[in-house]
């Protein structure tokens, strides 16, 4: 009897097994195709076996696609490639009593949200007179296709070659009063003034579009007002911030990069990986690439680099990726999920950690933008979010219940729903392939 028992659950075993195999992934297949949420707009699936290095299943895999943050894992990939476990902050030379400094693109530098500043140090310990060796970046402050009516919003702040407080003021409140990082003063380049005709509505700052006057409208600031502006940049605004900060800094030059540079750095480059995905930080997915192309001898512009790493580390995709940004701001970023999903394996060899990479995404349930999302004791899905107007994706990691791991990329693009039900849907697709798979 106990014989028959045994034989009679590896029956059952073996053919939950060949159920896995050959029917969950049409199951899965028709879950999308059917969905009364995704039938109405354009979406692509990938679903990929690390493991068993093959793909399970695909509903437009081989289409392109408008990806928004997704795009961020293909900078992240170039930042493991083509950077050291630092960042580079700085690179400079001394000539007799002068120090001069070429900007590396660095987003962290006089930026509040890192509270150590070495490079910042180093430079107020010179005795030396400090110089900024200028325009050294040569693309244009906002990346390919970037939309001109968010400059006031916080995702979108320029891109330059030595950024300063993350290109942006912080707007807070003290009391009934607004208070600034940086705070404003009579040496500062940014004013901020009162707009007397706008007396009712939320308050919100607001910057004109060619200045760096700011505005605030004339009703009681609220008691939980928090707004992020970014600032337009310039060489005289930044070298003005540089007198401020740094006692012997006198002023810029013209200089190309001198062959003898030495570099300071800065960040743990895993540190700022995690807090470009985590929260989806635009800038700092920028920045990341012009970094990129500082420290790889490269000009300090988004499309060369651009062109030199799809050249050089993603000829294997399946698809040519169209890719312009490092954000993903850009609606002329394209890509196919298949494609995306074959990134993901790159990244995973890349790292060589799965605890190292999974700590830097987004955890279901836990942390970045996925913490409202695939709530479980345990993170089962760790992955990127990527949302435009109209546009909503996830690419990244799955792990199922049998403890398989799979790659997904997921692409919803020219929907007129709610995010939020096609957001819902994807989740519930995803947990079921969790579930059962």
């Amino acid at each position: 009897m106990r014989v028959r028992l045994i034989i009679f659950a590896l029956l059952v075993f073996g053919c939950q097994e060949l159920h896995a195999k050959t029917i969950r992934p049409g199951k899965i297949l028709k879950m999308i195709r059917k969905s009364p949420v995704l039938q109405q707009h354009y979406t692509g699936f990938a679903l990929y076996d690390l493991k068993d290095k093959k793909m399970i299943a695909e509903q437009n895999g081989d289409k392109y696609f408008t990806p928004a943050s997704n795009t961020k894992l293909f900078t992240f990939y170039a930042g493991l490639k083509l950077l050291k476990d630092s960042i580079a902050g700085l690179q400079y030379i001394e000539r007799g009593d002068s120090l001069i400094f070429w900007g590396t693109g660095d987003p962290t530098f006089l930026n509040s949200d890192y509270k150590k500043q070495p490079v910042l140090e180093k430079l107020i310990a010179s005795n030396k007179k400090i110089y900024w060796a200028t325009d050294r970046y040569t693309s244009p402050f906002y990346g390919t296709g970037w939309t001109y009516d968010d400059y006031n919003e916080y995702y979108q702040p320029e891109i330059s070659e030595l950024p300063v407080y993350g290109n942006s003021i912080l707007f807070t409140h003290n009391g009934n009063q607004v208070v600034s990082y940086p705070e404003f003063n009579r040496n500062s380049p940014f004013q901020l003034f009162t707009d007397t005709k706008k007396e009712a509505g939320r308050f919100r700052i607001y910057r004109d579009l060619l200045t760096n006057d700011f505005y605030q409208p004339s009703i009681p600031v609220a008691a939980n007002f928090n707004q992020l502006v970014p600032f337009k940049v310039s060489v005289p605004t930044i070298s003005t911030i540089l007198t401020s900060s740094i006692p012997n800094y006198s002023g810029t030059i013209n200089r190309t990069l001198a062959k003898d540079h030495k570099t300071w750095y800065s960040v743990a480059s895993d540190t700022l990986y995690r807090n470009m995905l985590l929260p989806s930080d635009n800038f700092i997915a920028e920045q990341i690439l012009l970094n990129i192309g500082a420290t790889n001898g490269l000009e300090m512009n988004t499309p060369i680099v651009i062109d030199y790493i799809i050249k050089n580390f993603l000829q294997d995709l399946p698809d040519k990726p169209i890719w312009v940004d490092g954000s993903g701001l850009s609606r002329q970023d394209l890509f196919t999920p298949r494609s995306i999903v074959r990134l993901c394996e790159k990244i995973y060899e890349a790292t060589d950690d799965e605890k190292r990479l999974f700590n830097m995404l987004p955890n279901g349930g836990k942390t970045g933008t996925l913490r409202n999302l695939y709530k479980s004791e345990e993170p089962f899905v760790f992955a990127k979010t990527g949302s435009l107007s109209n546009n909503h994706n996830q690419s990244g990691y799955l792990i199922t219940k049998k403890g398989k791991k799979l790659i997904y990329s997921f692409m919803n693009n020219n929907f007129v729903k709610p995010t939020a039900d096609v957001r819902n849907e994807m989740e519930r697709i995803i947990t079921y392939i969790h579930q059962n798979y």
